[in-house]
């Protein structure tokens, strides 16, 4: 631990951010002993890309990584091809050993975008799951009961709904749990989804003559709409590996509420500077200025600095030269799941009085999107983004799409 750092500045820092700490009292304990902490967070590669959503809790391992820990980033190769049911009403399908290898290799080229490499552990969950074989993995089901699994809500849900269980399903937990006890883990970080699986860990630990781990658990990051948790399925994500100028402009599109919610969870910048920040805003400062800010580091973080720069610029020609202005009406509109014509969201946004006043003014090239003239009359907005819609030189809002 670094020794420039104090208890209770260090706890600032681990708690940033955090949903739950588990346990207080055990963590200032371990961190009295001044030795670097192993710190754990555990991955399923069950897909290809990570998304800024994945980073609240690679922020909190760099977090960390800073304060002097180890960082143990697992890949949970072994566990991926079961696939966590955390939050799933069905049996998830099995990834196969060539899936999930070539999504770990994925994932450790984008986790160095956040964490020092110098200073990163790659851990591998086959390298110890793989030798407990059939006795190993008896005993291992031997450590805990059936009605404490089905305690775990999703089970409990599932149970009662009379939906299947397979009982590969019960060894995910355990097994994660078990990663803890070969890791000697003194803190393991998750989503708040995740809560039973550490704790899982812990008992494990106990079991094994360990001191159990300390749990942090990070909250589920909202996506562009500000509702629902950031997911590719959900079109509402921020992909790390995005194109700089479409990590930019989505950063931009986020409301100004959300914009505070991505600094607490994904910025480097410390919480003084974010209060500085704040206090900016409160003052008249711009927020738009402020959410710039936001944009350039995550572009710089993912990309590079020139990156950061390029798009910077991009946003600019695209936006400013437009003569957009700062203030204007903010309205929602419901699309729903299939989306909405642009007629009919120009409508509803008050921006026209009919959908046949908005499809000649398409028509006439005086409607634009985000900067960006629409040609097509039968373009459809989808939900998940907020967008600045402007029909002719002065009738602007800025519409949240639901």
């Amino acid at each position: 631990m670094n020794p420039e750092i104090t208890i209770d500045e260090a706890l600032a820092v681990i708690k940033r951010g955090a949903e739950e700490l588990l346990i207080e009292a055990e963590l200032v304990a371990k961190l009295k002993e001044g030795r670097p902490l192993r710190v754990k967070a555990g991955f399923d590669p069950t897909a290809p890309d990570l998304h800024l959503g994945h980073t609240v809790v690679l922020t909190k391992l760099r977090q960390l990584q800073d304060l002097g820990h180890k960082i143990m980033f697992l890949i949970g190769d072994f566990t991926g091809m079961i696939g966590d049911p955390t939050g799933k009403n069905t049996t998830r399908p099995p990834l196969t050993a060539e899936q999930v290898q070539q999504n770990a290799r994925t994932y450790t080229e984008q986790v160095y975008k956040i964490l020092d490499p110098e200073k990163t552990e790659i851990c591998f969950n086959s390298k110890w799951l793989s030798e407990l074989g059939a006795a190993g993995m008896l005993k291992l089901a031997a450590s805990t009961t059936v009605a404490r699994m089905l305690e775990r809500d999703d089970f409990k849900k599932r149970f009662a709904e009379h939906q299947p269980i397979a009982i590969h399903e019960f060894m995910y937990p355990l097994m994660q749990g078990y990663d803890s006890v070969a890791l000697q883990a003194d803190i393991e970080l998750g989503g708040t989804d995740q809560k039973f699986n550490l704790l899982m860990g812990r008992a494990l630990q106990e079991q094994a003559g360990q001191k159990p781990q300390c749990v942090i658990m990070m909250p589920l990051l909202e996506g562009l709409d500000g509702v629902n948790k950031m997911s590719k399925s959900l079109g509402n994500y921020i992909g790390i590996a995005e194109p700089a100028s479409e990590i930019f402009g989505k950063v931009m599109s986020i409301s100004d509420t959300l914009m505070w919610r991505y600094y607490e969870l994904v910025s480097t910048k410390s919480l003084a500077e974010i209060a500085a920040l704040k206090a900016q805003v409160a003052e008249g400062r711009n927020p738009r200025d402020v959410k710039i800010e936001l944009a350039m580091e995550l572009v710089a973080r993912f990309h590079d600095q020139a990156a950061a720069d390029a798009a910077l610029a991009d946003f600019q020609a695209r936006f400013q030269k437009n003569a957009i202005p700062d203030e204007m009406p903010e309205v929602t509109v419901a699309v729903g799941a299939e989306g909405l014509a642009i007629g009919n969201v120009l409508k509803e946004a008050d921006l026209v009085a009919s959908t046949s006043e908005a499809l000649r003014m398409i028509q006439q090239g005086g409607v634009k999107v985000d900067g960006e003239k629409v040609d097509d009359k039968a373009l459809k907005l989808v939900a998940g983004a907020t967008v600045v819609l402007q029909v002719g030189k002065r009738k602007f809002a800025r519409v949240t799409l639901a």
